[in-house]
């Protein structure tokens, strides 16, 4: 039967997550709601609610110049906020959990690398990153900070203030869209994307491949601040799930993957996860 947070209550609920975790060969898959302490808002929880813009999708990106506009508009004053955000409590405490052998891997849904920041190692981005960018025509990948430089330098002046979203994109008004310059690949003049996965686009199967393994071999499966929504996060949680990997899942509300999990704990990440590494052995 699972177990949330509200019975038996938090602090035996911490005891037996740490429990779980202490015994090595956890599996982390995390999710926006882990990086919500840090500022940046989550797809569907409260802050996601309050999102008005619809995320982009692959094929209006690659079809529609205007589209890549209105994309490159709003994500240049995301950016801003994303490159500003600092790892929580939470982060930390994944970092830690790892320094001390516990981890046989890390998955993030993110694309903030907030997990890195923290000092996790060999973090699998699932849905890649925000601080890379890659040509479309020759495949050429650059820093996101480089693009920042030219597209400050192709738009002097070119400074609105907007609400951001979780994936670096912003809501802005029409004529500050209209306004903005767009660059090419220095290489080719081809499209410039973000090194990430947009919606409708496939994960690379390498990449599924090697979360798939290393589920396959976990002792635990730790989902964190996710709400399994989307089939890209929560297939690994119905592969452990059929393979018989004990799923721990912590998040603020209800996820997708209840169904499966041994141990439910709804409460905050960055206190849950720090009170979870208190109780292990130093």
């Amino acid at each position: 039967m699972t177990r949330t947070a509200h019975e038996p209550g938090f602090e035996e609920l911490a005891d037996t997550l740490a429990d779980l975790v202490a015994d090595g060969d956890v599996v982390v898959l995390s999710g926006a709601g882990l990086s919500t302490e840090s500022g940046i808002p989550d797809y569907r929880g409260e802050t996601g609610r309050r999102r008005r813009a619809t995320p982009m999708t692959y094929q209006t990106f690659v079809s529609s110049a205007p589209a890549r506009r209105r994309y490159w508009a709003r994500s240049h004053i995301g950016w801003r906020h994303i490159a500003r955000a600092v790892p929580n409590a939470g982060h930390h405490a994944v970092a830690a959990l790892q320094a001390r052998g516990l981890l046989s891997g890390v998955i993030t849904q993110n694309v903030d690398g907030l997990h890195q920041a923290a000092g996790a190692r060999d973090v699998i981005e699932l849905h890649g990153a925000l601080d890379r960018v890659r040509c479309l025509g020759c495949g050429r990948r650059s820093s996101r900070e480089e693009l920042d430089r030219r597209l400050r330098e192709a738009n002097p002046g070119w400074n609105p203030d907007s609400e951001v979203n979780p994936d670096g994109d912003a809501v802005l008004d029409d004529r500050w869209i209209a306004s903005f310059r767009v660059v090419s690949c220095r290489d080719c003049d081809g499209v410039l994307k973000p090194d990430v996965i947009f919606f409708g686009e496939n994960v690379p199967r390498q990449r599924v491949d090697e979360c798939y393994a290393l589920t396959e071999k976990a002792g635990l499966l730790l989902v964190l601040g996710s709400s399994l929504t989307v089939m890209s996060g929560y297939r690994f949680v119905r592969h452990a799930a059929a393979l018989g990997v004990p799923v721990a899942i912590v998040n603020r509300g209800p996820t997708r993957g209840d169904g499966e999990a041994l141990v439910r704990f709804d409460a905050p990440l960055g206190r849950a996860l720090t009170a979870i590494v208190s109780r292990l052995p130093s």
